[in-house]
């Protein structure tokens, strides 16, 4: 089943033709599924450059279709509609155009439209029919096939150009703890939650939920009475979707430090294609 997946990604690689959608599409990716970082590193490049969106799909949203989540002002929706992650975006990045939609193409020629000069694509490695720059955010696994024995999407082709990413060399995880508490409990629906754990402060318990999960307002409020907690700890991606639980929260907030030759490649892309 591995050898069928992979076979059929690398035929669609093939004969797909590329396109030039009229706009600079940076493109922040990885091989294998589960969480590796792409969220915090369009975080960290995207307001770099003036006039910038961010293009996703919005896994886990309650919406389908084309959403523009927020413009050069104001945000447009709420969580349920945009997805965790697109609200992760509509919040740290003020000055920049945020938008869902399954088709990228669509969403990148909306962003066009209501100005932006760049856009970011979250994920988009696989969009092999868009003209882009890609980078690959390395993670690291033993397992080396495809879905579904393995945890690889797809590979790197020899004939597909694409840069790596890799951690502590490209880029530098710092943590930020916002209103810490005596007695805190984690929460937290992400993919991998285990790789927060060199960045957490003591907590009182660890509750995972699924990637994307919505929280509903009373399995919280059990977990603060079972534990006896003074706030959740959450990160970010959690964040956008208890606030409007109006719950305790304490926010460990990932940031990442990009290394300047990373920026580089983004500036020579464009002036190539100026």
């Amino acid at each position: 089943m591995s050898f069928l997946y992979c076979s059929i990604a690398y035929l669609r690689f093939v004969f797909t033709k590329e396109i030039d959608l009229g706009i600079k599409v940076i493109s922040i990716g990885n091989l294998s599924v589960g969480g590796s970082g792409k969220t915090p590193l369009v975080s960290a490049l995207a307001p770099r450059y003036e006039q910038s969106a961010v293009v996703l799909r919005g896994y886990g949203r309650r919406s389908e279709g084309l959403v523009v989540v927020k413009d050069f002002d104001s945000i447009l929706c709420d969580v349920e509609v945009s997805g965790d992650e697109a609200m992760i975006y509509a919040h740290k990045l003020v000055n920049s155009i945020v938008i869902v939609s399954e088709v990228r193409e669509d969403g990148i020629l909306k962003a066009k439209e209501l100005g932006a000069k760049i856009v970011f694509l979250d994920d988009g490695y696989g969009k092999h029919h868009i003209k882009k720059l890609d980078f690959l955010i390395e993670v690291s696994t033993p397992n080396q096939f495809c879905l579904p024995s393995g945890a690889y999407r797809e590979r790197l082709y020899a004939s597909k150009k694409a840069i790596f990413l890799k951690e502590e060399r490209d880029f530098k995880r710092s943590t930020t703890l916002i209103n810490p508490r005596n007695r805190m409990s984690l929460v937290t629906a992400i993919a991998r939650p285990q790789r927060l754990d060199k960045y957490l402060p003591e907590v009182l318990n660890k509750h995972y939920f699924s990637d994307h999960y919505f929280f509903t307002k009373e399995e919280l409020k059990m977990i603060i009475k079972e534990d006896n907690v003074d706030s959740l700890l959450v990160t970010y991606k959690d964040l956008v979707k208890i606030l409007p639980l109006e719950l305790p929260t304490s926010l460990l907030d990932l940031e990442l430090e990009v290394e300047q030759h990373v920026f580089e490649h983004i500036n020579n892309y464009i002036k190539d294609e100026l």
